[in-house]
């Protein structure tokens, strides 16, 4: 089924709709959700919510691109729940590896003030231009180290390359991120 005939089908209120898209995309959001969860009971839990929130956001909400949008969805719901759960532990999966990677690089995003929210819009758009000045091979393994949570054998599975390989490019181009920054006049 397309997915403009699955969003149809949340904007007639229609069950099926939930089936279809667990049908289409339950396995993908599952990959997605385990790897920044590390937990395959959450991750099932975090994949029924985000079936929930996408029953209850389509409509007003009508995506282009079904798959993106749960994608967003789902990966937002992972990431609150492993918030939630480590608050008083910590365990390494690899959103949590991935995020140590990045502690040198990218500012302390934490906070829920107005100019800490401004100041992380700001540092997701300096991000994304960064990542549009590389090239593909290394902007795709980027994001699906830190964006997808992807463990380094899958990223480097993306372009057949060695694990050390893919460790080389994401370390330079976290350092090329961290120059980038700087220049852009983040405090790291």
């Amino acid at each position: 089924m397309q997915d403009q005939e699955i969003v149809l089908l949340y904007w007639q209120r229609k069950e099926t709709a939930i089936q279809e898209t667990e049908q289409k995309y339950g396995h993908y959001l599952t990959t997605l959700v385990y790897n920044i969860l590390g937990d395959m009971e959450d991750s099932k839990e975090s994949v029924n919510d985000t079936y929930l929130k996408a029953w209850n956001s389509i409509p007003p909400q009508k995506p282009a691109v079904l798959l993106t949008y749960l994608a967003k969805l789902a990966r937002r719901t992972a990431i609150d729940r492993f918030r939630r759960k480590h608050r008083e532990k910590r365990r390494a999966s690899e959103y949590a590896i991935s995020l140590s990677e990045l502690e040198d690089c990218v500012p302390d995003g934490r906070g829920n003030t107005t100019e800490q929210e401004l100041e992380g819009h700001l540092l997701a758009e300096a991000i994304g231009a960064y990542l549009k000045t590389l090239p593909e091979e290394a902007r795709i393994t980027f994001l699906g180290r830190y964006y997808f949570a992807d463990s380094i054998r899958q990223v480097a599975a993306y372009y057949g390359m060695s694990e050390a390989k893919a460790k080389s490019l994401l370390y330079r181009t976290r350092i090329g991120l961290r120059a980038y920054l700087e220049q852009e006049g983040f405090e790291l």
